[in-house]
Protein backbone atom coordinates (compact mmCIF):
# COMPACT_ATOMS: atom_id res chain seq x y z
CA UNK A 1 0.00 0.00 0.00
CA UNK A 2 1.46 3.31 -1.10
CA UNK A 3 1.61 6.19 1.40
CA UNK A 4 -1.23 4.95 3.66
CA UNK A 5 -3.24 7.01 6.11
CA UNK A 6 -4.35 5.33 9.35
CA UNK A 7 -7.52 5.91 11.38
CA UNK A 8 -8.77 3.87 14.34
CA UNK A 9 -11.47 3.64 17.02
CA UNK A 10 -11.94 1.50 20.10
CA UNK A 11 -15.59 0.59 20.63
CA UNK A 12 -17.03 -0.86 23.85
CA UNK A 13 -18.98 -3.55 21.99
CA UNK A 14 -18.63 -7.15 20.87
CA UNK A 15 -16.86 -8.06 17.67
CA UNK A 16 -20.15 -9.42 16.27
CA UNK A 17 -22.01 -6.15 16.95
CA UNK A 18 -19.23 -4.10 15.37
CA UNK A 19 -18.91 -6.38 12.33
CA UNK A 20 -22.65 -6.34 11.69
CA UNK A 21 -22.89 -2.55 12.00
CA UNK A 22 -19.93 -2.11 9.64
CA UNK A 23 -21.16 -4.49 6.94
CA UNK A 24 -24.98 -4.42 6.86
CA UNK A 25 -26.31 -1.83 4.37
CA UNK A 26 -29.19 -0.66 6.61
CA UNK A 27 -26.72 0.05 9.42
CA UNK A 28 -24.19 1.72 7.08
CA UNK A 29 -26.87 4.23 6.06
CA UNK A 30 -27.21 5.25 9.71
CA UNK A 31 -23.56 6.10 10.41
CA UNK A 32 -21.74 6.69 7.12
CA UNK A 33 -21.26 10.47 7.19
CA UNK A 34 -18.48 12.75 8.40
CA UNK A 35 -20.81 15.48 9.68
CA UNK A 36 -24.47 16.15 10.52
CA UNK A 37 -25.06 17.98 7.23
CA UNK A 38 -24.28 14.83 5.21
CA UNK A 39 -25.95 11.42 5.07
CA UNK A 40 -25.89 8.11 3.23
CA UNK A 41 -29.30 7.72 1.55
CA UNK A 42 -28.35 4.47 -0.21
CA UNK A 43 -26.01 1.58 0.56
CA UNK A 44 -25.47 -1.65 -1.34
CA UNK A 45 -22.99 -4.30 -0.20
CA UNK A 46 -22.00 -7.66 -1.72
CA UNK A 47 -19.56 -8.70 1.02
CA UNK A 48 -17.38 -11.36 -0.63
CA UNK A 49 -14.08 -11.43 -2.48
CA UNK A 50 -14.85 -10.05 -5.92
CA UNK A 51 -18.10 -8.50 -4.67
CA UNK A 52 -18.63 -4.79 -4.76
CA UNK A 53 -20.22 -2.08 -2.67
CA UNK A 54 -21.66 1.34 -3.38
CA UNK A 55 -22.65 4.01 -0.88
CA UNK A 56 -24.20 7.28 -1.96
CA UNK A 57 -22.88 10.15 0.13
CA UNK A 58 -25.09 13.25 -0.06
CA UNK A 59 -25.42 16.68 1.46
CA UNK A 60 -28.71 16.87 3.39
CA UNK A 61 -29.60 20.12 1.62
CA UNK A 62 -29.39 18.36 -1.77
CA UNK A 63 -26.57 20.58 -3.02
CA UNK A 64 -24.20 17.69 -3.87
CA UNK A 65 -23.65 13.96 -3.72
CA UNK A 66 -21.08 11.39 -4.78
CA UNK A 67 -20.73 7.63 -4.98
CA UNK A 68 -18.25 5.88 -2.73
CA UNK A 69 -17.59 2.32 -3.78
CA UNK A 70 -15.18 -0.39 -4.65
CA UNK A 71 -14.52 -4.09 -5.09
CA UNK A 72 -13.57 -6.43 -2.25
CA UNK A 73 -10.20 -8.12 -2.60
CA UNK A 74 -10.30 -9.88 0.80
CA UNK A 75 -13.09 -10.71 3.23
CA UNK A 76 -12.05 -12.60 6.35
CA UNK A 77 -15.21 -12.50 8.51
CA UNK A 78 -14.79 -10.81 11.89
CA UNK A 79 -11.11 -10.11 11.11
CA UNK A 80 -10.30 -8.15 7.96
CA UNK A 81 -11.79 -6.52 4.90
CA UNK A 82 -9.72 -5.20 2.00
CA UNK A 83 -10.99 -3.45 -1.09
CA UNK A 84 -9.95 -1.36 -4.04
CA UNK A 85 -11.88 1.87 -4.51
CA UNK A 86 -13.19 2.94 -7.89
CA UNK A 87 -10.15 5.17 -8.42
CA UNK A 88 -7.73 2.27 -7.76
CA UNK A 89 -6.69 3.19 -4.23
CA UNK A 90 -6.50 0.36 -1.71
CA UNK A 91 -8.09 0.12 1.74
CA UNK A 92 -7.51 -2.41 4.54
CA UNK A 93 -9.80 -2.66 7.58
CA UNK A 94 -8.95 -4.79 10.64
CA UNK A 95 -11.27 -5.78 13.48
CA UNK A 96 -9.58 -6.83 16.74
CA UNK A 97 -11.17 -7.88 20.01
CA UNK A 98 -9.44 -6.38 23.04
CA UNK A 99 -11.16 -7.49 26.21
CA UNK A 100 -14.80 -6.35 25.98
CA UNK A 101 -13.95 -3.81 23.26
CA UNK A 102 -13.41 -4.05 19.53
CA UNK A 103 -10.76 -1.96 17.77
CA UNK A 104 -11.41 -1.04 14.15
CA UNK A 105 -8.31 0.10 12.21
CA UNK A 106 -8.42 1.42 8.67
CA UNK A 107 -5.42 2.01 6.40
CA UNK A 108 -6.12 3.69 3.09
CA UNK A 109 -4.07 5.14 0.28
CA UNK A 110 -4.23 8.92 0.10
CA UNK A 111 -5.60 10.61 -2.99
CA UNK A 112 -3.80 13.51 -4.67
CA UNK A 113 -6.57 16.13 -4.72
CA UNK A 114 -7.12 16.86 -1.02
CA UNK A 115 -4.62 17.45 1.77
CA UNK A 116 -3.59 14.30 3.72
CA UNK A 117 -4.66 15.84 7.03
CA UNK A 118 -8.09 16.64 5.61
CA UNK A 119 -8.46 13.09 4.30
CA UNK A 120 -7.44 11.63 7.64
CA UNK A 121 -9.82 13.94 9.51
CA UNK A 122 -12.72 13.03 7.23
CA UNK A 123 -12.20 9.27 7.51
CA UNK A 124 -11.67 9.58 11.27
CA UNK A 125 -14.91 11.57 11.60
CA UNK A 126 -16.83 8.82 9.79
CA UNK A 127 -15.23 6.16 12.00
CA UNK A 128 -16.08 8.20 15.11
CA UNK A 129 -19.68 8.44 13.87
CA UNK A 130 -19.63 4.65 13.42
CA UNK A 131 -18.46 4.22 17.02
CA UNK A 132 -21.29 6.43 18.33
CA UNK A 133 -23.83 4.51 16.24
CA UNK A 134 -22.66 1.14 17.66
CA UNK A 135 -22.72 2.45 21.23
CA UNK A 136 -26.22 3.89 20.78
CA UNK A 137 -27.51 0.58 19.40
CA UNK A 138 -26.67 -1.08 22.72
CA UNK A 139 -28.87 1.19 24.82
Amino acid sequence: MHNPIHVEVRIPASLQQVWDAFTQPDAVQQWNAASEDWHCPEARNDLREGGDFKYIMAARDGSMQFDFGGTYTEVNPHKTIAYTMGDGRKVHVAFNEQGNDTVVSEHFEAEDINDRDMQQAGWQAILNNFKHYVINQQT
